[in-house]
């Protein structure tokens, strides 16, 4: 039988995947609630066979789905470079004047 803490362990890497790929908070939560969805609909299952089945599908598509740049916030150990949600800077250069 699947342990509470391997499903709460799932469904917080999943919600912390949605999040690096949503640009937006609103969007995240679109797909938080859908996510949600997923483990209550499979709240039910208590066969065995059938729980580490859904389990281990779960885990396929948690790493089918990683981001190859997950975003850390700023101040944690190698953390992104910039604040979620905020414009990039430009690199590009000025655009050239005519005097």
């Amino acid at each position: 039988m699947a342990s509470k803490p391997q499903i709460l362990s799932l469904y917080r890497r999943s919600l912390k995947l949605a999040l690096d790929w949503a640009v937006h908070r609103y969007v995240w939560r679109g797909q938080a609630m859908y996510i949600r969805g997923l483990f209550e609909a499979n709240k039910h299952v208590t066969e065995p066979r059938q729980q580490r089945l859904i389990i281990e599908e779960t885990e396929n598509l948690l790493d089918k789905w990683k981001h190859p740049d997950p975003y850390r916030a700023p101040t944690a150990p190698g953390g992104s470079k910039y604040e979620r949600n905020l414009p990039v800077p430009s690199t590009e250069p000025p655009p050239h004047m005519h005097l």
